[in-house]
């Protein structure tokens, strides 16, 4: 929906021309969403990953139930269908015509799908270790709510119009599997998944002196009472 009114017809796209600025202003709400979602119940109840790549990276950080994994990216991967078919519901077949499309992604002109691979590792791989690194630190854990929303909006804004700026597998499953765009699916699916599972690795060995804070992020002990004071 943020799509179809910031870059598709609509009175809010029209009086912002440039891309990159819509492309910001769709970050910043995609950011904002991130932030809610995850410290809303519902995300402190599941974890609030969102996307399969860091449910993959939890688990190989020796956090979260390898059985869970699969379960979870099938939830997510449906959720993203829902969510399209949900807004097709809503505002009709205009959001499938361009230049919405259902908000399916595609790489900048000249980019082959090997490029793109490496790009979507790579970026995925940076976000996957900084919110790990964040983890680990009781003082840093309970900002990565709001390390999530900045670092999706700045892939959003910044290589949006290069990569598509998916950084989610599930972001690009949905949109892409409604509007039949999935010539480059393979590599929206693949690539982040890869780089969170390198990122991870990197991660264990760098800092395997360092415990994983999850109980933080969904603002608890890591027996479950709740923080007090300056603790929170």
């Amino acid at each position: 929906m943020t799509v179809r009114w910031v870059a598709g017809p609509s009175p809010v796209s029209d009086t912002i021309p440039q891309i990159h600025l819509k492309l910001l202003i769709t970050g910043l709400c995609v950011g904002l969403l991130l932030i809610a979602l995850i410290r809303g119940r519902p995300g402190r109840i599941s974890g609030g990953h969102l996307n399969p790549a860091i449910s993959l990276a939890m688990w190989r950080l020796g956090v979260f139930r390898g059985a869970a994994v699969l379960p979870y990216i099938a939830a997510q991967l449906v959720g993203s269908v829902l969510g399209v078919s949900a807004a097709r519901a809503m505002w009709g077949p205009s959001v499938g015509n361009p230049p919405v499309v259902d908000a399916a992604l595609r790489p900048g002109p000249g980019w082959s799908a090997d490029a793109l691979f490496v790009a979507e590792a790579v970026s995925v791989g940076c976000i996957v270790y900084l919110v790990g690194l964040f983890l680990r630190f009781p003082k840093l854990a309970p900002l990565v709510p709001w390390l999530v929303g900045f670092l999706i909006c700045a892939a959003i804004a910044l290589l949006g119009t290069i990569t598509g700026g998916s950084e989610n597998p599930a972001r690009q499953f949905g949109p892409a599997v409604v509007s039949g765009q999935v010539g480059f699916l393979w590599v929206y699916l693949l690539a982040p998944m890869v780089g969170s599972a390198v990122a991870a690795t990197v991660l264990n060995a760098a800092h395997n002196r360092h415990a994983v804070l999850t109980h933080r992020l969904c603002g608890t002990h890591a027996d479950g009472s709740a923080l007090r004071g300056s603790e929170q």
